[in-house]
């Protein structure tokens, strides 16, 4: 009886080995599968719509506060200010908070409940003290949407998937951006101005159907993070300085601050320099720059879905950052408007490279360290600080100098960014995060 089972015992390890590995074939199958058609139009939406719930505010602040409400330049610039700093200081807080939270989805909600409250007050209550506490508390919320976005995708994609999909994100968006200037432009032309902010909370509320759209169920808690996915899996987050310290990842930072640095004149100044050129022309000049920028990174996000894998980010991001002097030679040569409108598609298919890549490198420097919403707030602060300082950096060139050397220096700033990303971020192929990775560990 005994002999009989031997070959059963014998058999046993085998026939449980080929379980096993049937079991994990069946769920790498599942996982490879499913992200390509998971959720995809909720995706979409969501990214289409918290361009519009966002694009809807911005600039049209400041335009509305100082021309329909009449204020004066010197109380805008204060409001705008206090809430673009305090904003500027929760980016890095709102990331760290996004890797230590399973309720990503319910904070994308309470953000746009939120914005929709602040816009609100903007129309009905243009006064000091409510205009200032509704403007900082957006500037606030806006910090949410694009990292809770990027975590759900990465939660929601594995690794093969994640470089489409994050590609296509950004090109919704951006085609979000570009209806968003269109409409809210005809809003205040055909209703009123008002009108643009009160179109908010319509937005918000398809955006949170596009949210709850999406099952949290569906989302890996530990991969959303940048945490190694699966059962069994113990290890927990590396520490936070030992992951912002690294070479990498100090280089990309610097290179995302100079961009901002460099391209927000490149938009704002010639749009100045147009108005001054031709009274009056000014802000529709600017709406019109906005939205070839758009178009250009609409294209540069397409293509960034479909080659970064091929290419390697490395190329796409030098490729993106040695535009900026091309725009900034080529914006030196001519002030005819229509050709100062065709070059901002050139600076914003750079633009576009940056945007889109951005979340994909980090999720490749970041992956088994679980602090990559951290790594997105602290890179949205630099691009922000970049932008802030632009504005006070560019207007004393000018002043001092003029445009075309102030043009010259934003496309040296960009020179610099292309080199650098080249020298110090890692060949295609290598393991971008393998700097990151500490053994040391630390709670939440």
């Amino acid at each position: 009886m005994q002999g009989k089972d031997q070959p059963a015992r014998r058999l046993a390890p085998h026939l449980h080995a080929g379980i096993g590995a049937l079991r994990t074939r069946s769920s790498q199958l599942r996982d490879r599968l499913t992200p390509k058609r998971l959720h995809a139009p909720s995706l979409d939406w969501l990214n289409f719509l918290v361009a519009d719930v966002r694009g809807a505010l911005g600039p049209f602040v400041v335009v509305y506060l100082a021309s329909e409400a009449h204020w004066d330049v010197a109380t805008v610039g204060l409001v705008t200010s206090i809430g673009g700093w305090i904003g500027l200081a929760t980016q890095t807080p709102i990331g760290a908070w996004l890797d230590r939270t399973p309720h990503k989805r319910g904070m994308l909600i309470v953000a746009l409940v939120l914005l929709s409250v602040g816009a609100m007050l903007v129309a009905w209550w243009p006064r000091f003290w409510p205009v200032l506490a509704a403007n900082t508390l957006m500037q606030v919320v806006s910090g949410v949407f694009e990292p809770a976005i990027a975590a759900l995708t990465l939660g929601l994609c594995t690794r093969e998937t994640l470089t489409r999909r994050m590609g296509r994100n950004a090109a919704w968006s951006r085609a979000g951006n570009v209806v968003v200037a269109v409409t809210s432009g005809l809003l205040a032309w055909l209703v009123s101005a008002e009108a643009v902010f009160l179109q908010v909370p319509v937005i918000a509320v398809l955006t949170v159907i596009a949210v709850v759209s999406i099952p949290k169920r569906a989302v890996d808690g530990r991969r959303a993070r940048g945490l190694d996915s699966g059962e069994g899996q113990d290890a927990g987050p590396t520490s936070w300085f030992g992951v912002l310290r690294s070479g990498p990842m100090l280089a990309f930072a610097a290179c995302s601050f100079l961009y901002e640095l460099a391209s927000a004149p490149l938009l704002t100044l010639v749009g100045q320099m147009v108005g001054q050129q031709r009274p009056g022309s000014g802000l529709t000049f600017t709406s019109g720059c906005i939205i070839a920028s758009q178009l250009g990174m609409l294209a540069s996000s397409i293509l960034v879905g479909r080659r970064a894998d091929a290419w390697g980010p490395r190329v796409m991001l030098a490729v993106g950052f040695a535009l900026l002097p091309v725009q900034a030679v080529l914006t030196m040569l001519t002030t005819e408007p229509t050709w100062l409108l065709a070059i901002q598609v050139v600076g914003g298919v750079g633009g576009g490279f940056l945007f889109a890549l951005t979340p994909i490198w980090l999720a490749d420097a970041t992956r088994g360290s679980g602090r990559y919403n951290l790594t997105q707030g602290v890179m949205a602060t630099l691009r922000a600080l970049g932008v802030t300082s632009s504005a006070v950096l560019s207007e004393f060139m000018v002043h001092r100098f003029g445009y075309a050397p102030t043009y010259g220096f934003c496309g040296v700033l960009g020179l610099a960014a292309a080199v650098l990303v080249w020298v110090a971020l890692a060949e295609r192929g290598q393991p971008a995060g393998s700097a990151l990775r500490s053994p040391a560990t630390t709670a939440g």
